[in-house]
């Protein structure tokens, strides 16, 4: 079930992540210069009300974690997460190999 689980949510990520990469090529086509979406920005367009408490929320608990490990993954571009995300959910969710060398039959 867990295995499921993981293959499941890593192909919805990936899909999430190609999703953005060719949203991403259509605006810096449209706009003749590279755009990314940044996850800050995709928190903001979906959680408007509750995107600008994050850092307040962050700093209450522990003033060191917003600089350094959530404020560079807000700056990084959805679609490298999405696809990131994705990839590694995937290989948790893969089946167990057979070991090699083993005899099946006695």
């Amino acid at each position: 079930m867990i295995r499921f689980l993981s293959r499941f949510l890593g192909l919805v990520f990936l899909a999430g992540g190609f999703v953005g990469l060719v949203y991403d090529g259509a605006r810096s086509i449209a706009n003749n210069a590279v755009r990314l979406t940044s996850v800050s920005d995709l928190l903001f367009t979906l959680f408007k009300d509750k995107a600008s408490a994050l850092e307040g929320n962050v700093e209450a608990v522990a003033p060191w974690l917003w600089q350094i490990l959530v404020l560079p993954l807000t700056l990084a571009p959805v679609a490298l997460i999405g696809l990131g995300l994705g990839a590694i959910l995937l290989w948790l969710g893969q089946p167990a190999r057979e070991p090699i060398g083993f005899l099946s039959r006695p």
